[in-house]
């Protein structure tokens, strides 16, 4: 139920949501990701909101499926990206060994712990070998219902202590940023690429 009150709240809202992002400046965080991929890599945008990096890293060559669990916002971010955006729930992904990367900007946070762990693991099986995830969480220990929406906050720590439950998963880099939204800079946000590791 927490999921559909967050979808609810974005179908409500895409038109504003999508106004408030599409054309923010995020370009530093897109080309560390990117600098890990050959050009030409499968990119799963995986809860692509507006479109924006799904449209950035197409013109940057590589090849990109985006999806979104919100019907209005597939339809908006299909529009300006220019390719379908197929409508699927986190939970829905079963992929295994598909893509190069996975690019999770602001989405998965959305999901309880519990479901987390369940997506982590579809999102690890879905990459192929050394495969990456790029993922954020707002930064703290929060964790319920904000202004409409689910969401899961984490630290350097807590997320450590998560990934300790995801098997052949590892954190190659963390950083943290501010939020780039004007007037909201002084939120912070925990910035997170993962690895695939080999299985023992």
């Amino acid at each position: 139920m927490k999921t559909f009150n967050t979808l609810d709240y974005y179908d409500r809202h895409a038109k504003a949501f999508y106004e408030s992002t599409v054309h923010v400046e995020f370009g530093a965080t897109q080309r560390r990701f990117l600098s890990k991929l050959q050009k030409g890599a499968h990119i799963l945008d995986f809860g692509c909101g507006s479109g924006r990096d799904t449209k950035y890293f197409i013109e940057q060559g590589y090849k990109v499926e985006a999806v979104d669990g919100s019907q209005e916002m597939c339809r908006l971010a299909g529009a300006y990206a220019g390719v379908e955006v197929r409508h699927m729930l986190f939970q829905e992904l079963a992929e295994r060994n598909r893509y190069d990367a996975i690019w999770a900007c602001s989405s998965i946070l959305h999901l309880p712990l519990d479901e987390l762990a369940d997506v982590m693991e579809k999102m690890r099986d879905a990459l192929k070998a050394q495969g990456i995830i790029y993922t954020s969480f707002k930064y703290g220990t929060f964790s319920g219902e904000r202004n409409g929406r689910y969401f899961t906050d984490m630290t350097e720590i807590t997320f450590g202590r998560f990934l300790e439950k995801i098997p052949c998963l590892e954190t190659e880099e963390e950083w943290l940023t501010s939020d780039v939204r004007p007037g909201r800079g002084e939120e912070k946000w925990l910035n997170l690429i993962l690895r695939k590791k080999e299985e023992p």
